[in-house]
């Protein structure tokens, strides 16, 4: 009998988890339109406490998407705008003598917020860049020999463009490894496209459509505690490191999944069950968000033709599922 209760508990729990995070996506979707699965992975990524790489052409999109999880979830938010002559001072803050104190004061840089939108990321360069690294794993950043906290929760949603074009540099390993996941948006559909071409303009359309936050923070950790608990099997567990290992042992790549990437995994199938209701993690929840947690991590060894391959895709297809 109490087994019983428990399970209704949790499937109570699970279903109004559900709900308020349909509350918040469909509210999302009436700004980014046709791009349901994107949202969700978005969602998804923050509730797992990630960082989101957003990589696409320049229009499609990338940084409503982040504006508009800002509002929906009520967080503070910042927008940094990448250039090829910033420094690190111009993310993290500088220190400035003040004579009537006789002192450095430190001034906190657009990285002090709850969800700091880097955009064109990969327009900085390498120096610049690294002002995120300590940020995106620590919640902290270091400036003349001190410390300080960001703010709580804090995330970063990265936006940047295809590595070929003019003017950009490519991430670099470290940093890519610190997004848990990369996804991009592409062109609408003609319909969708239809319904931009005669609506509002997208960024005053915010104000409209997300006049308020969705769910409050408390909510917001409500519902990452929620994902905490859906349950991941030893098959999947099973599973995922059998993907991990692939990556490691197949010659196709110069490197494999590092141990921070199969941790991500499991968390972001966690959130991914959750969003659809699932109370354990299925082998299609883990087959859906692997492109997006594993795609940006993995560099194909002595074949060009890999970059217009679906590298994820091959893995998935090369393990079998338990």
């Amino acid at each position: 009998m109490a087994d019983t209760l428990q399970l209704v508990t949790e499937k109570d729990r699970l279903d109004q988890a559900q709900n308020l995070a349909e509350q918040v996506t469909r509210q999302i979707n009436r700004i980014i339109l046709g791009k349901d699965r994107e949202i969700n992975l978005a969602f998804a990524c923050l509730l797992a406490r990630g960082h989101l790489l957003i990589e696409d052409v320049p229009g499609v999109g990338k940084t409503l998407l982040a504006r508009s999880l800002a509002a929906a979830l009520g967080f503070g938010f910042r927008r940094i705008q990448f250039t090829s002559d910033m420094v690190p001072a111009d993310v993290i803050g500088v220190s400035v003598f003040e004579q009537t104190s006789g002192s450095f004061r430190f001034h906190p840089g657009p990285l002090f917020s709850q969800l700091v939108l880097a955009d064109e990321v990969n327009r900085a360069t390498p120096k610049a860049q690294s002002a995120l690294l300590e940020a995106m794993e620590e919640h902290q950043v270091t400036a003349d020999g001190d410390t300080y906290e960001l703010p709580k929760p804090f995330f970063v949603v990265a936006t940047q463009n295809p590595v070929h074009q003019v003017g950009t540099f490519p991430l670099p390993e470290s940093q890519l490894d610190r997004f848990l996941m990369r996804i991009g948006l592409g062109y609408p559909d003609e319909q969708h496209e239809r319904m931009l071409l005669n609506g509002d303009e997208r960024l005053r359309a915010i104000e409209t459509v997300i006049p308020a936050p969705v769910i409050d923070h408390d909510q917001f950790a409500n519902l990452q505690i929620t994902a905490d608990a859906v349950h991941v099997s030893e098959a999947i567990l099973d599973y995922i490191q059998a993907l991990v290992r692939f990556t490691r042992q197949c010659a196709d790549f110069e490197l494999g999944l590092s141990p921070r990437s199969a941790i991500d995994l499991v968390a972001a199938t966690r959130c991914w069950a959750m969003l659809n209701g699932h109370p354990g993690v299925r082998p299609e929840d883990v087959q859906t968000v692997f492109p997006a947690v594993a795609g940006h991590r993995l560099r194909a060894a002595n074949d060009t033709s890999w970059l217009d391959r679906d590298i994820a895709g091959f893995v998935l297809e090369s393990v079998a599922v338990p």
